[in-house]
């Protein structure tokens, strides 16, 4: 083909991005020996200390080497500010910088993404899906199951600040629960986590570099994918650059695993998008579809701090070298303690008002505070109450600047857009406040540090939020699934793209409605189910 240098190559199945859907789909997809397998990955390979240990992400996260450094635009709800917004720069994607923390959602998401006509994606449909992949260490039951590739396991760290936290929210009728991924999250109780042993286990660690031994699996790191090639309505391959040097590589099917950021960028550089928005970049237009890069939701943390007396904090243990020194011989010598920790340990799910039918809050409670990740810890004791609101009405975009596929996108999330998001958003505040003032956290002392207990009205709340709040690392949405009269439906149900054959989605892009928690294992869910669909078709 004009344009690319050395030799052409050919497989059955081209995969895009080895982050966390991609490491699925890379084992799934290659667990067929007459399948051969190309995965694509941007970033680079997961040889640094801080993609295993886990309190790493403290230094990963805005680092260039392993955060790929994307910022919104200035957001109105967040009082004109404009935000980092991290993703995963390596292989294991986001899994190798993020919380760790395995949540399911509820089984009402999954139910509504079948009411909207999406036949297999109903929470007894997907509920096989997370559990082919999990390992747990558990004792199996009928949501949980060992032998598979995602670790899971409980928390090697407690801090009294958050078992206090957890009997004052039971004293504000947040009941103790064992286990949130029953398809009923509510409640209050410490994550589960995607580590072994005090490891942090991602998708790369799990699923990835199992199969990298067979001979019909290629991984290529540092490449950077430029287009997919369509001829006469199919996709059959992409061109990628490695360096300074352009590849061709043939495919039977295409499958976009760059996620919610890189996904609709890169089908839009195809030509596969808002017929006006391509033309404006220079892109010829191959199939207009104006729902690509449209629908961003994201979960925006809302992060109110608290000082405290009295008790023991990150803040304080990580500013005293002869602690911090205990803390590495503790790792060192049983995998328990401080390094051990995921950004939040505690986590509740509750309803901002009764007007929810399900729980529409999560709370991280967090050992620790500081400004934004990547800041230094505050120099005084304290813990951080995060809330996000799960369903947000705002919606948000994100599409291609440039033809230069290293050219960012921009990134739009509209956060706090609707009425009903910064009503929620206040009232999740007041609930913060209510928490924090129960007689289990009175010994304490605990002081608002931000916002500030001056602030009161709902207005002077919502507005408030905007000002403390960040993402907390949930997009989704922008290459959604829809039915064949939903003019933004990007994708059908089993994740064709629709118009271009050949050519699908499977990573967090694909969510009609982003999952009521954590984001990651349902991502992963999707790619599960895909690899299943894709090995069902070729098998016709």
């Amino acid at each position: 083909m004009a344009g690319t240098s050395g030799s052409e190559e050919s497989y059955d199945y081209v995969v895009v991005g080895a982050g966390s859907a991609g490491c699925v789909l890379a084992n799934r997809l290659s667990a067929d020996p007459s399948k051969r397998v190309l995965v694509l990955e941007a970033g680079g390979s997961d040889d640094w200390i801080w993609f295993h240990i886990p309190v790493g992400y403290l230094f990963a996260i805005g680092n260039p080497r392993s955060d790929w450094m994307f910022r919104t635009q200035p957001q109105p709800g967040l009082g004109g500010r404009a935000i980092a917004y991290p993703r995963g720069k390596v292989i294991g994607g986001s899994s190798a910088i993020n919380a760790m923390i395995y949540m399911r959602g509820q089984a009402a998401d999954y139910d509504g993404w079948r009411q909207l006509g999406l036949p297999g994606w109903g929470w007894d449909d997907v509920l096989p899906a997370f559990m082919a992949m999990e390992d747990h260490v558990s004792p199996p039951n009928a949501f949980h199951r060992s032998g598979g590739e995602w670790r899971v396991e409980y928390p090697r760290v407690r801090w009294d600040i958050l078992d206090a936290f957890q009997a004052a929210a039971t004293e504000c009728g947040i009941a103790r629960v064992d286990d949130f991924n029953t398809g009923d999250n509510e409640g209050v109780s410490y994550f589960q986590v995607n580590q072994k042993r005090g490891r942090r286990w991602s998708a790369a660690r799990g699923f990835l570099k199992p199969a990298l031994g067979r001979p019909n699996l290629r991984l290529q790191t540092g490449a950077m994918t430029e287009r997919i090639v369509v001829e006469d309505g199919r996709a059959t391959g992409v061109v990628y650059r490695v360096g300074d040097q352009k590849r061709l590589a043939r495919a039977g099917e295409v499958v976009l695993a760059s996620g919610a950021v890189g996904t609709p960028q890169l089908l839009e550089l195809s030509g596969i998008g808002d017929g006006a928005r391509l033309a404006d970049l220079g892109i010829p237009v191959l199939r207009h579809l104006p729902g690509v890069g449209e629908n961003l939701q994201d979960h925006l943390q809302i992060r109110p701090v608290f000082k405290v007396e009295g008790v023991r904090t990150l803040n304080v243990d990580y500013r005293s070298l002869w602690k911090r020194a205990a803390m590495g011989v503790e790792y060192a010598l049983f995998r328990t303690g401080p390094l051990t920790m995921a950004p939040s340990q505690l986590g509740a799910f509750t309803r901002s008002s009764p007007d929810y039918a399900t729980p529409n809050l999560q709370f991280h409670v967090q050992p620790l505070s500081l400004d934004k990740f990547g800041d230094p810890l505050h120099d005084f004791p304290a813990f951080t109450a995060s809330v996000c609101n799960l369903r947000p009405a705002s919606r948000g975009s994100i599409h291609a600047t440039s033809p230069d596929p290293a050219a960012a996108p921009a990134i739009s999330p509209n956060y706090l857009g609707e009425d009903e998001d910064r009503r929620v958003a206040s009232d999740a505040l007041k609930l913060v406040r209510r928490i924090v003032a129960a007689p289990a956290l009175a010994r304490y002392r605990p002081q608002e540090f931000r916002p500030g207990a001056h602030l009161v009205s709902d207005e002077d709340l919502s507005r408030a939020a905007g000002e403390v709040a960040s993402t907390i690392f949930h997009p989704v949405g922008t290459a959604k699934m829809g039915q064949a009269d939903d003019p933004m439906a990007v994708l059908d149900a089993r994740l064709r793209v629709r118009g271009i054959a050949g050519l699908r989605v499977a990573d967090a892009s694909a969510m009609p409605r982003i999952t009521s928690g954590n984001t990651n294992s349902p991502t992963m869910m999707i790619a599960e189910k895909a690899a299943a669909m894709m090995l069902e078709d070729a098998r016709g």
